[in-house]
């Protein structure tokens, strides 16, 4: 991929389809009616995963982008997103007595390996699966639908984009925040900023691809005449999107947060 066209990509703007109409009670200061919440509505959706990982799977719901787009607050999101704040707020406020261990409690390189184990393992695996069942469906079914060709396109590219970006993150990335963690000693193969930004931009990217993926077929919904192969594409392709949130989320929000943290504290030490 370009770089050109990973910039492109990256700054492209798009609006995610509504959960619900916005509603506010009249008359109702924005202030008095946040404190009626139960969640704090000021907290970023990356925060609010943080705190508890279930919510990643509400946010889901109402299409609210907790990974790449993690720095926007819950109201704000809501609001873009034009989502009824006190709906998504209920849903959010879980029972307490079930929620996980944190993922954020976990040290930087002790979450890098269980990134690897378990989004990273996963991608590996099933990409090469996912694809040929992709190249499958649309050489079967493609001419009764042509939007199978922008899919097989959308994910292929998807997929040329993931390989060396893990790759990227498993040689070079992930072992200089484990000796940095450990020693509190830079690497020598560039600044770690630099790195993570680059990083974070190929996420923007990648995650395009799957919301355009998404669009085009109509949230993943099988046509009447899809068959046992065209189900599992899709449900392949529904259940990568949503693993991929979750693994862009651990590392633009928890991950490379702490590592850049670690890296000034060395700078500066």
């Amino acid at each position: 991929m370009t770089s050109a066209r990973l910039l492109g990509r990256c700054c492209r703007l798009r609006s995610a389809p509504t959960a619900s109409s916005s509603y506010r009670p009249c008359g109702a200061d924005t202030a008095e009616y946040s404190e009626n919440m139960s969640v704090d509505t000021s907290s970023t959706l990356a925060d609010l995963v943080i705190e508890d990982s279930r919510r990643a799977r509400v946010l889901e719901q109402f299409q609210l982008d907790y990974c790449c787009n993690g720095d926007r607050t819950l109201s704000e999101a809501a609001a873009a997103a034009n989502v009824d704040l006190e709906e998504i707020n209920t849903a959010l406020d879980l029972p307490p007595e079930t929620v996980r261990e944190s993922t954020g409690s976990q040290e930087r390189a002790a979450l890098a390996h269980d990134i690897v184990d378990t989004h990273h393992a996963y991608m590996w695996e099933e990409m090469p699966r996912l694809q040929a069942l992709v190249e499958k469906v649309h050489q079967v079914h493609g001419e009764r639908h042509p939007e199978l060709s922008t899919v097989h396109e959308l994910f292929t590219e998807a997929v040329a984009a993931l390989d060396p970006h893990m790759t990227k993150e498993e040689r070079s990335v992930f072992p200089a925040i484990s000796r940095l963690e450990k020693t509190g000693t830079p690497g020598t193969s560039g600044s770690l900023a630099e790195q993570v930004d680059l990083l974070m931009q190929e996420h923007t990217v990648v995650g395009d691809l799957f919301k355009e993926i998404r669009s085009v077929t109509a949230g993943y919904a099988v046509p009447e005449d899809g068959c046992a192969s065209y189900r599992a594409m899709l449900d392949g392709l529904r259940e990568m999107e949503l693993d991929l949130h979750e693994h862009i989320h651990k590392e633009n929000n928890i991950l490379f947060p702490g590592a850049l943290e670690l890296e000034r504290s060395a700078a500066n030490g």
